[in-house]
């Protein structure tokens, strides 16, 4: 069997670090797909780039007004069987400050780690792919049926304008799917919780902070209302426990974040008339949008019961939502998943719920076997000073050759 060519996978990892592709905004995407394609070019594949029309991308972004979205898709068919597919998103959060290792789009190797933007999340578990695709191709592609390979823009913003828009427009339709997210080489997720993200607002009546007996502080009623969410809100949405494994028993419950944005008042010596904050709703496996909507609402009745006496008007504001989705961990691709997982790393992989959103909902909401399995580590996804371990992303190039052959053998 052909493995992976780890001096190539690092090669590729860094090329793809220093290709700067933060969004927002949806910066040097048409460099990134085009610098790919070579890649899976060169293993024998056949592969298409193909621009999200402008009207997509307003729809969800209207500050991504002339920074193109694109979603490569690469193909290798060799007889007559299932389709294997393996995707992972190519944008990264921006920066930040404070990176000392090295600058964040400049890649450099430390005691085996790959320091850079975008290193774990998730550039890395695209290097795997592209590892894998040359070690199958090395060996003359031992399969029956097909591998395909997409990289797409906006997870980071949703996904609606990669992942979901290719799903939606048909230019895919697997009968496996494997996102290389970082769940970390000895965990598989077959699924993530669903969110509701949402902001409550109340108004009041705007004045002078010198008279505010003619006004209605907004601010005041926003701070009653932020203590009703904690004391009555909270506690609900917290007595919700999962029976799946999400990794950490802290995640296998309902989540209600608030505060993540706050938008009150433009000056000091001004009472301000209108106040709000958000709340980023978490669902576990069995809940869905639906009922987290139906208890906001209720929620929202007992909330204008206090405050509207007091002269308050009080709304909910519903941003964006996803379901939870899952895909049965004892599934074909699961089970295959975690045999060739414990063939190459040495240990029998847990199986969780991932309590983050992934692109992998997309796969799973359209019907297909979908799973995440990635380079990690997970938890500096986002931070400064992100790295992915080489190690971990050779082993998961391993990983999908082998799981390639055991699917499409």
């Amino acid at each position: 069997m052909s493995k992976p060519d780890r001096g190539f996978i690092v090669d590729v990892l860094k090329e793809m670090i220093s290709i700067r592709t933060v969004n927002p905004p949806g910066r040097d995407y048409g460099r990134f797909v085009k610098t790919a394609a070579k890649w899976l070019d060169a293993a024998g594949m056949e592969t298409r780039i193909y621009r999200v029309p402008d009207e997509v991308v307003r729809k969800y972004y209207e500050w991504a007004e002339g920074w193109p979205r694109y979603v490569l898709i690469a193909r290798k068919c060799s007889g007559e069987g299932p389709t294997l597919h393996l995707s992972g998103h190519y944008d990264v959060v921006p920066p930040g400050e404070g990176w000392s290792v090295t600058d964040p789009f400049t890649p450099r190797i430390v005691d085996g780690r790959l320091y850079g933007r975008g290193a774990v999340d998730m550039k890395g578990g695209l290097a795997a792919i592209v590892g894998a695709v040359k070690a199958l191709a090395d060996a003359g592609w031992p399969i029956k049926g097909c591998v395909e390979v997409s990289m797409v823009p906006d997870e980071e913003t949703g996904g609606e304008t990669g992942t979901k828009w290719m799903l939606d427009e048909g230019l895919v339709k697997p009968d496996y799917a494997v996102v290389t997210e970082p769940s970390g080489v000895n965990n598989i997720w077959h699924g993530n919780k669903g969110n509701l993200w949402f902001r409550f607002v109340v108004e009041g009546k705007q004045a002078h902070a010198s008279s505010p007996w003619e006004g209605l502080n907004a601010f005041e009623g926003a701070v009653l209302l932020a203590k009703m969410v904690m004391d009555e809100y909270k506690p609900l949405v917290e007595s919700k426990v999962s029976k799946f494994d999400y990794g950490d028993p802290r995640a296998a419950r309902g989540i209600a974040t608030m505060g993540g944005e706050v938008r009150c008042g433009d000056k000091i010596n001004i009472l301000p008339g209108k106040c709000s904050f958000s709340v980023d709703r978490r669902l576990i496996i069995e809940e869905s949008v639906e009922e987290a909507r139906k208890e906001v609402e209720e929620f929202l009745r007992r909330a204008k019961e206090r405050l509207e006496p007091l002269g308050y008007r009080v709304m909910v504001e519903y941003v964006s939502w996803s379901e939870p989705a899952y895909t049965d961990p004892d599934s074909e691709l699961i089970n295959a998943l975690a045999e060739v997982v414990e063939e190459v790393v040495g240990v029998r992989p847990a199986r969780t719920v991932c309590a983050g959103g992934l692109d992998t909902r997309y796969f799973m909401g359209a019907g297909i076997q979908a799973t995440t399995y990635g380079p990690g580590p997970l938890d500096l996804a986002h931070q400064v000073d992100e790295y992915v371990s080489i190690d971990d992303v050779v082993k998961v190039s391993e990983v999908l050759v082998r799981l390639a052959r055991k699917l499409l053998s």
